[in-house]
């Protein structure tokens, strides 16, 4: 089988507006801020030997590693348990429930996509098909349970339109930790067995999608461990979409609705399939993933977004591939943010550079990005409301493309304006802070802020303005590169914790 996707490659799409033109309000502690870390370690598998989510194909210990870092990038605290403090506490601020953290006893509910998952094992196995990394989901349950003091019985792993297969199942119930085997896995109904609940649907708090066009309005159920979760966590995956262009963690929510229909199963989301083709999609048209984005059950509850990139597909339904814009290699990923429609920007912006993935290339793609970025006064005139209540939403978050694929630069990076902030970091990027070390003293400290101030001051024609001070390499030394150097000091300083 070639895992290198290039036999059907397309050109990356050109996208409606000029790079670096931010739309929306950004969100989170450090707004618009989207975490990713690649690790090429981590995913290993040679593409023959056994399958790829086994442990000897993934290193778990590499994986946890990039979680923890992910997450305190995220928040900028430098230990994991101050780091989902701040998560907790900024998420309950922003819902004006108080500067709280973690209280023992509240639900947290995880959103898996498991769409290729068919109950049968074959898109696990022979197909080896793009699924949930059972490593990932590991990482996060070991932040959760033993940094954020979560215990397992509080925790569900759900999706409502699929089942959760062995590699996961085997992999969480035979974790050391016991906490582990009272997390609840919930599945649709006739995947259910003794040890993987069944959905729920619960008939409060329905999605009311705001085209009058979308089939069983106000009778699009969310599950009951939804509605009684206090946090949801979104990990959904990289990879593209026949239908949709991409499926990140907009539309992983297709997998946390229930329609009340009459002449097929519930848990099937075809009523919405109409509502996020792309290549029927046009900027000011109306799209239903904005609606579950902006549900207060759904985007509401949502304390972090995570995507999970170790082994990207090449689409829904075919295998995982090698990018070639990862030197052909897996794409080893973990992306993190406090902001929906920034997260799925960044993650838009990966695939369409990707001549292997071979769908995502249609600028209607991006339409529900420019939707949710404008919730409250959108292209397409919808008024949102997907809850009923009369109120439009506000915006869901931040929406730009970078500046280009090489440099991979936001408007928040170029210092240009209040969009997305992209941090790509890895524990190997604490080898390339040698760059910072300006005075040569085997360290990142003061002294180098001292030197860079220096440069700073200076101008370029004076003899101690000196170009290895420009560290972000564009042409002048200012607050970029006291920025880039602040960044890489925090990483010598918490080196020994890696």
């Amino acid at each position: 089988m070639d895992f290198s996707g290039g036999k059907e490659a397309r050109a990356e799409f050109v996208p409606s507006e000029l790079p670096n033109s931010p739309i929306g309000v950004a969100r989170g502690i450090h707004p618009g801020r989207v975490v990713w870390v690649h690790e090429p370690e981590a995913a290993n598998w040679d593409g023959v030997t056994g399958f790829w989510w086994e442990d000897e194909n993934t290193d778990q210990s590499t994986v946890d590693s990039m979680v923890s870092l992910a997450i305190r990038n995220l928040t900028g605290e430098a230990h994991d348990a101050a780091a989902w403090d701040a998560l907790f506490r900024h998420f309950n601020r922003t819902r004006n429930v108080g500067d709280l953290g973690y209280q023992d006893g509240q639900l947290i509910a995880i959103k898996i996509n498991m769409n290729q998952d068919d109950g049968r094992m074959s898109s696990w196995g022979l197909e080896k098909g793009g699924l949930p990394s059972p490593q990932v989901i590991c990482a996060l349950l070991d932040q959760l349970v033993k940094v954020a003091g979560v215990r397992g019985e509080m925790i569900t792993i759900y999706d409502a339109s699929r089942a959760i297969g062995d590699p996961i199942y085997d992999k969480v119930r035979n974790s050391a930790d016991p906490n582990f085997h009272s997390v609840r896995l919930v599945v649709r109904p006739d995947e259910a067995s003794d040890e993987r609940l069944a959905v729920r649907p619960a008939t409060v708090n329905p999605v009311y999608f705001s085209s009058p066009d979308v089939p069983y309005n106000g009778r699009a159920y969310l599950p009951q461990c939804v509605i009684e979760a206090d946090y949801l966590i979104n990990l959904a995956l990289l990879r593209a979409h026949v239908m949709a262009g991409v499926t990140l963690c907009g539309k992983n929510h297709f997998g946390s609705v229930w329609f009340d229909m009459e002449y097929r199963h519930g848990w099937h989301p075809e009523p919405l399939h109409d509502f996020v083709k792309h290549r029927y999609s046009h900027f000011g048209a109306y799209n239903c993933l904005v609606d579950l984005m902006g549900h207060p059950d759904l985007g509401g509850k949502t304390l972090l977004y995570m995507i999970d990139g170790l082994y990207a597909a090449e689409h829904q339904g075919g295998p995982v591939i090698r990018y070639a814009s990862f030197g052909n290699d897996w794409t080893s990923s973990v992306l993190v943010s406090q902001d929906p429609v920034a997260i799925d920007s960044v993650g838009l912006d990966i695939i369409r550079n990707e001549p292997g993935a071979t769908e995502g290339k249609s600028t209607g793609t991006e339409n529900y990005l420019h939707e949710a970025a404008l919730a409250n006064d959108p292209p397409s005139g919808t008024f949102y409301d997907p809850d009923g209540d009369g109120e439009p939403l506000d915006s869901l978050g931040v929406h730009e493309h970078w500046n280009n694929s090489e440099e991979k630069q936001y408007s928040r990076n170029l210092g240009t304006g209040d969009g997305i902030e992209l941090i790509v970091t890895s524990a190997a990027r604490l080898e390339n802070t040698v760059a910072a070390d300006l005075d040569d003293n085997g360290a990142v400290n003061a002294g180098d802020v001292a030197v860079l101030g220096e440069s700073w001051l200076a101008a370029p024609e004076e003899s101690r303005w000196n170009e290895t001070c420009d560290l972000t390499s564009d042409g002048r030394v200012d607050f970029h590169d006291l920025a880039q150097l602040s960044h890489d000091w925090r990483w010598h300083c918490f080196a020994d914790e890696r």
